[in-house]
């Protein structure tokens, strides 16, 4: 049984995954609304044929632009998912089981099981999202580099989102060099600045976090492979900033 919910779906360039999280949405959600950044490929067509309203907006950061759909849908409640999420099964039951015209709550929030490829990312997990939200009473930040739905009024749901972020390895590396180029960005821009110590810190430190406090050391290879790209990110985010600050 669907609900009162509209899919908010932000993309740029996902011919690939478009359709099948459309679907994914549709068991729940009775309209899809999806933020368009101007893509160059099928994106929008395969949109449009499966029902979705196609609405094309100049990207204004993932908060940004996850807001700007929120004024453009017939529901209060709104699902925001990404072009590579999927509902898992109990996260179907889980919203079909919500009896949203009574709730007191303002979000709910799913754990999030990331996928390297075929392979499940036992270090990220649980990674709470607030995905599912009234936007009478709150909504997406539109500052910084992570969107977030501002409330707090929210219920942990067991029940979990599927995140197909990286292809392979190679494609994660390709992906972290973006977000770490953003993140020194927006980390300089806000004003942040960075001592030379930073880098071995911080890298020493999501080493550390990841595969002793996490436990990633004892999750295979996929454990390792994961704990040293992500420390490679925060040594280059810092290494970055003092990049910038030198050239001032």
């Amino acid at each position: 049984m669907k609900k009162y919910i509209t899919a908010n779906i932000i993309t740029l360039n996902e011919e690939e995954n478009i359709k099948i999280v459309i679907k994914s949405v549709q068991e729940v959600c009775d309209e899809v609304l999806v933020i368009d950044s101007f893509s160059s490929d099928k994106t929008c067509q395969i949109a449009e044929s499966m029902g979705a309203k196609v609405v094309k907006q100049k990207y204004l950061g993932d908060g940004g632009q996850k807001a700007f759909g929120a004024p453009l849908t017939k529901n209060k409640w709104i699902l925001s998912i990404d072009a590579d999420e999927r509902l898992d099964i109990n996260a179907i039951e889980a919203i079909k089981n919500i009896d949203l015209e009574s709730t007191s709550y303002e979000a709910f929030s799913f754990a999030r099981k990331t996928f390297v490829g075929k392979n499940f990312i036992k270090l990220w997990y649980p990674d709470r999202v607030t995905r599912l939200y009234n936007r009478d009473l709150c909504g997406y930040s539109t500052e910084g580099g992570h969107a977030k739905v501002e409330s707090e009024n929210i219920k942990a749901l067991d029940a979990a989102m599927l995140h197909y972020s990286y292809e392979d390895y190679s494609h994660m590396i390709k992906t972290t060099h973006k977000f770490i180029t953003r993140g020194a960005r927006i980390s300089y821009e806000d004003g942040k600045r960075a001592s030379v110590f930073d880098p071995f810190v911080h890298g020493i430190g999501a080493l550390f976090k990841a595969l002793v406090l996490k436990g990633g050391a004892f999750h295979g290879i996929h454990g390792w492979n994961v704990a040293v790209i992500s420390a490679f990110s925060s040594y280059m985010k810092y290494a970055l900033m003092l990049e910038k600050q030198e050239n001032e």
